[in-house]
């Protein structure tokens, strides 16, 4: 969800006032997930790396997350959504875990949409404390879909990580960004230039109209070659 901050910059606003809008973009786009056909949505809202911001913006952001899990919790339950949360939970200040926490626990029973939104984040670390985990069980190898638990066992998932179908970048830039690294290996990926506040519903859905028509055009090429090879 990259450029909330630009978005505010670029009105002269303050960064958190971007911020503030990028909440809002999550409450659209969450809402309209379902009906587009999507039944899990992560939504990276922080990266570790992202402490290295100046404190204020940082401690806005924390103040922020922390209303936003408050004030969502009930709208998601009556949305059907359940909430996860993945990343690291030993920095996040007490206040707003304890948010994270309620927010999880009151959505548990949704059956709509999984909503997992990253917070402390990062990808390759993930995979590090996996090994090192699988390292200190003494285990000498495992499968992907067991080193895939361990991945999601370290950030907290509910369920083991799985494989991405698509990603998507907004902000006009063309990187990952540390962001599911062994979960988006085969993901089709999306670079929008939309700043994030700018990215409704109407833009994921053609997303996801594009996504189906890389899908379908692979699924051609796929039962060509099997055609050409003898394959039924």
């Amino acid at each position: 969800m990259d450029g909330s901050g630009r978005w505010g910059e670029r009105r002269g606003l303050p960064r958190a006032a971007g911020h503030r809008a990028g909440a809002e973009a999550i409450r659209r786009i969450v809402a309209a997930a379902p009906g587009l056909g999507i039944g899990t949505l992560t939504l990276y809202a922080f990266s570790a790396e992202n402490w290295q911001r100046p404190l204020p913006e940082v401690s806005a952001l924390m103040q922020l997350f922390r209303r936003f899990f408050e004030e969502e919790t009930p709208r998601w339950a009556e949305q059907g959504v359940m909430l996860n949360v993945i990343g690291r939970r030993d920095r996040v200040p007490a206040p707003l875990l304890r948010a994270v926490v309620e927010a999880e626990d009151g959505t548990s029973g949704g059956s709509e949409l999984v909503l997992r939104i990253a917070l402390d984040y990062s990808g390759r670390d993930a995979l590090r404390r996996a090994a090192v985990r699988l390292a200190r069980a003494g285990a000498n190898d495992c499968s992907a879909e067991q080193f895939g638990e361990l991945v999601g066992l370290v950030d907290h998932a509910r369920v083991a990580a799985t494989d991405l179908d698509l990603l998507v970048r907004t902000g006009g830039e063309q990187r990952l960004s540390d962001f599911l690294v062994w979960e988006a290996a085969d993901a089709e990926l999306f670079f929008r230039p939309e700043l994030w506040p700018d990215f409704g519903p109407g833009a994921l859905a053609e997303v996801m109209t594009e996504y189906w028509a890389r899908r379908s055009a692979l699924g051609a090429r796929h039962s060509a070659l099997n055609m050409e090879r003898g394959v039924l």
